[in-house]
């Protein structure tokens, strides 16, 4: 065998050579590449057309590529920011102009300040946040909205505070927002209706309610009073309506989704939510039937590798069981953990779901 396919055979035996092959963006600031025909160093996501194993070399750090002598890539600029850190940088910029405005600014507002196409700003801004800029802005209103009301201030210093330029059109959005009434909320949704029943699968209890917008929770578990005291406390002002015969047809529907996952949930959700909780419940139902990821990868779908953690919480404050598929996110190893309906149901589901698939 000759040298250069020995080269070759290294190359292609290196893990690295795959992450090469697959464009694979977050391997980009590990190491880098060299190609000998083309006379370039690359990063490893660089989009130009794939190269031969016989005509890379493999670099640990930027400067090792350097000393090849040849030229960085006008593609992928391995000498710069990876894209998706500058994307990134991008988006984290896009964020605190939204935060920051009185009023929330329109796309075009946005791509102006940050000397982009409206187009782009859309897309990037998606793909890291899970949002587009209005639902962000939405999101991020909303949140404030809340922030005001737990306050001592009045409703409508609330209102002013969330940037909202009148009362009426805060009204229009508050029902979707707060999924109440603002004095309603204010009172820790006094006088809110949360009709909800008992039923059961063979995995146990299941616990559904539904507000005026939709389903609001579901809850599984070994014991039915607990549920309903488990419901009592996550509104603990709202006003509970049991043994609804007309209330059980939806509860039918949910049981039948727990028993056949592949059946689906033709139902109304109401999902209340942080920006970030959202964002994440998004990640989990995008996961196809029958599959899994850890929390980091999650974490690196919606854009935030560092927030393994705050993935788990998420995922924790979960109270949609099996519709937001939080079962669908497991440990880095692979082992369950972490499910607030119990391991051996997490198991359950997931086994249902795979047979399904």
């Amino acid at each position: 065998m000759s040298r250069r396919d020995d080269h070759a055979e290294a190359i292609l035996a290196d893990p690295r050579w795959a992450r090469i092959v697959a464009r694979d963006r977050m391997a980009d600031g590990r190491f880098w590449y060299a190609v000998s025909t083309t006379g370039v160093y690359c990063r490893p996501s660089c989009p130009s057309r794939g190269c031969n194993p016989t005509n890379v070399t493999i670099h640990e750090t930027l400067e090792d590529a350097r000393r090849t002598g040849f030229r960085p890539c006008k593609r992928c600029r391995p000498d710069g920011p990876a894209a998706e850190v500058m994307s990134a940088e991008l988006v984290t910029r896009a964020c605190r102009l939204i935060e920051d405005g009185e009023t929330p600014p329109s796309l075009t507002e946005l791509a102006a300040a940050l000397a982009l196409s409206p187009g782009y700003v859309h897309r990037i801004f998606k793909a890291h946040t899970g949002l587009t800029p209005k639902g962000y802005a939405t999101a991020h209103r909303a949140r404030r909205v809340r922030e005001a009301l737990v306050g001592d201030g009045s409703v409508t210093g609330a209102i002013y505070d969330a940037g909202f330029s009148s009362s009426g059109r805060f009204y229009e959005a508050s029902n979707a927002m707060l999924g109440m009434t603002p004095s309603s909320f204010r009172k820790g949704g006094a006088r809110e209706e949360i009709r909800f029943a008992i039923g059961e699968t063979t995995l146990g209890s299941i616990l559904v309610a539904s507000s005026a917008k939709g389903v609001a929770a579901i809850l599984l578990g070994d014991d039915p009073d607990a549920l309903a005291r488990s419901l009592q406390d996550r509104f603990p002002k709202a006003t509970l309506i049991g043994a609804d015969a007309d209330y059980e047809a939806i509860v039918a529907k949910v049981v039948g989704l727990v028993e056949a996952p592949d059946v689906g949930l033709d139902l109304p959700l109401e999902v209340r939510g942080t920006a970030f909780q959202q964002r994440v419940w998004q990640a989990l139902r995008d996961i196809p039937l029958g599959e899994t990821l850890s929390y980091a990868e999650v974490a690196d779908r919606i854009g935030l590798p560092s927030a393994t953690r705050a993935v788990a919480g998420a995922c924790a404050a979960n109270r949609l069981a099996v519709v937001i598929p939080c079962h669908r996110v497991v440990r880095t190893d692979g082992a369950l953990s972490g499910y607030a309906w119990g391991v051996e149901r997490k198991r359950a589901i997931l086994a249902r779901e795979r047979a399904a698939a």
